[in-house]
């Protein structure tokens, strides 16, 4: 089948993954109990938020305090639950604001977006980041990309390693599996992808092993149909 639409993820491809890790990550982390303490019964969405926490862990309402240091925890531990990309996106929201950084995106995104966009294709991103946190690093970088995208997806449709996500972002965007090509730096992420039926190309702008993928260093050296 012809590829109808590219699922794109951001950390790594359409934006450094240096400044997830080494910028947005810690920044979150250092204010991560104090914004919870400040918003947690004030704010609906923060609220909620805390009480799905409370839930993945079994059912319990969580303290300020515990609800703090159980996200820190999965902050340590690499988990990407759907509560705290929520609450790190709300904290970004603040960085950004307050103009405590600014984000990077790759000067071949814009470009090879809008070539692709120009040849009909149908963009989306993918992202561990919740949809806040992805638009806000597109557009805090100055970049049109976030204009060009169709849609954002995130956690919510289940975690990027598994194959289900994929199964179900597919059946959103209403095309087959195989229509649909993903765009990633994470072998896991594009073996579950190919395991959903999903084509697979992987961004190796750092090189590294791509597995059973194909590879190319940059957006610019991808030649779509």
């Amino acid at each position: 089948m012809a590829i109808e639409a590219v699922l794109i993820d951001i950390e790594g491809v359409l934006g450094p993954l240096s400044f997830l890790d080494e910028t947005l990550t810690p920044y979150a982390s250092e204010r991560l109990g104090a914004f919870i303490a400040a918003h947690g019964e004030e704010d609906e969405e923060i609220e909620e938020a805390l009480d799905e926490a409370g839930r993945l862990m079994g059912g319990f309402s969580l303290k300020p305090a515990e609800a703090g240091a159980l996200l820190l925890r999965w902050m340590k531990q690499g988990r990407k639950p759907t509560p705290l990309k929520i609450i790190q996106g709300r904290i970004w929201q603040e960085g950004y604001a307050a103009g405590a950084f600014r984000a990077e995106v790759h000067g071949d995104a814009g470009p090879s977006l809008a070539a692709w966009k120009a040849q009909g294709l149908r963009l989306f991103t993918f992202s561990s980041s919740s949809e806040l946190a992805q638009k806000l690093w597109l557009s805090s970088a100055g970049s049109d990309a976030e204009s060009l995208l169709d849609g954002f997806f995130d956690t919510r449709m289940g975690q990027k390693v598994e194959e289900e996500a994929y199964k179900a972002i597919a059946q959103e965007i209403g095309l087959a599996p195989a229509q649909i090509l993903v765009l990633s730096e994470n072998v896991d992420e594009l073996d579950a992808a190919a395991s959903a039926g999903l084509a697979t190309l992987r961004i190796a702008r750092a090189g590294g092993d791509s597995g059973r993928h194909p590879a190319v260093a940059d957006l610019a050296s991808i030649i779509l149909p």
